[in-house]
């Protein structure tokens, strides 16, 4: 236990200073600044009502980022449960937090399910198809809020238009790479062809054939668990449905930080605009959790809501509910799916033609649940 720990602190090392050093920049703000006096003089105190709001807020959001990645995976597998995703959803919120441009929680997610039992390319392409539409979902929210709010925050925010552009230039050409790669099984054979060729002239491939065989036969799981998905055009508007609910009341916690200093002049959709804009700035921060870009963004298109000298203080509350909250919830479930979870017997995939998966392909060996899962 103890030499997994001093391993994990090892490989995490960057995104553990990286992070330590924007927390403590951002209470040396509170209390270097005249933040926490700001926050004694409001004329009402905070209501602690819409503070439990946005606490509330930000779990529903663990939820349905569990409920949504369930859907995906019964349809593959139908033995699959609730609680196995949503453990596997907060693994990928916390290693996307611990990494540069949230790289890390994708692997650790397909990781953690082929530990539970799951065929790779099969974890793989649900942890695709999940990634793409939340971020498809994702780019929408901000072209809408663009549109919407466009002329008011042309006005208010220096430099709008050009952080406008990059963030939506960044969010769709990740778009595009992930899309890419679901849907052109002929490009992703040629990049593995061409992969393992540069690491065998590189000597960090010895037996390139048998490497390629075996990536090979997960991808061709990867590709063909798409195309199964590909037809499901009810868990397709289902997931987007969630992720619609989903990232609509998560851009909504700002909303609660405003109301429980007792500002109301604002109204909902114009603090879930500048959401989207935090977030579509964030998202080109090669930072774990974005450090520093996210703050100063919200610094950026919240100031001229949060008056008085409150914005800091907002700033920090925000930060820990959206962000820091997930360090400790995050670890317990990756606890959970690594050590407690039991793994499924789950069928293989490894072999099956696309109408014997879509016909609910189950080797004899494999045909039953085992007793744990239930």
């Amino acid at each position: 236990m103890t030499a997994n720990l001093k391993q994990t602190l090892r490989k995490n090392l960057f995104a553990i200073i990286t992070i330590s050093i924007a927390a403590i920049v951002l209470i040396a703000f509170l209390f270097f600044s005249d933040s926490i006096e700001s926050i004694r003089k409001l004329p009402d105190g905070i209501s602690w009502r819409w503070m439990l709001l946005a606490l509330g807020i930000a779990a529903m959001n663990w939820v349905l980022e569990g409920f949504a990645l369930n859907l995906i995976c019964k349809l593959i597998y139908p033995q699959w449960r609730f609680r196995y995703s949503f453990c596997i959803g907060m693994v990928g919120i916390l290693y996307s937090a611990l990494t540069p441009f949230s790289t890390g929680g994708q692997p650790m997610q397909i990781y953690s399910m082929h530990k539970l039992g799951m065929d790779t390319g099969a974890a793989g392409s649900i942890i695709a198809v999940k990634t793409l539409i939340y971020q498809i979902i994702m780019v929408l929210y901000s072209l809408v809020m663009v549109v919407f709010r466009l002329g008011f925050f042309q006005r208010s925010v220096s430099n709008f238009s050009f952080i406008t552009i990059i963030g939506l230039l960044c969010n769709s050409t990740f778009i595009g790479l992930v899309l890419l790669f679901c849907i052109s099984e002929r490009l992703t054979d040629k990049l593995l062809h061409k992969g393992i060729h540069l690491l065998h002239k590189l000597h960090l491939c010895r037996h390139p054939e048998e490497r390629y065989e075996k990536i090979h036969s997960q991808l061709s799981v990867f590709h063909g668990s798409t195309r199964l998905m590909g037809k499901s055009l009810k868990m397709y508007a289902l997931v987007i449905v969630v992720t619609v609910v989903q990232i609509g009341i998560g851009y909504l916690i700002p909303y609660c930080i405003y109301r429980s200093f007792g500002f109301h002049d604002t109204d909902p959709l114009t603090i879930m605009a500048a959401q989207a804009y935090v977030s579509m700035v964030s998202a080109f921060i090669p930072l774990p959790g974005a450090s520093g870009g996210a703050e100063g963004s919200f610094l950026l298109f919240f100031n001229m809501f949060f008056t008085g000298g409150t914005v800091i203080p907002a700033m920090a509350i925000w930060r820990v509910i959206t962000y820091y909250l997930n360090f400790p919830v995050g670890c317990i479930c990756t606890y959970f799916a690594n050590n407690r979870l039991p793994a499924l017997k789950l069928p293989s995939r490894k072999g099956a033609t696309m109408e014997e998966i879509a016909n609910g392909y189950l080797p004899a060996d494999e045909g039953r649940p085992s007793d744990e899962e239930n």
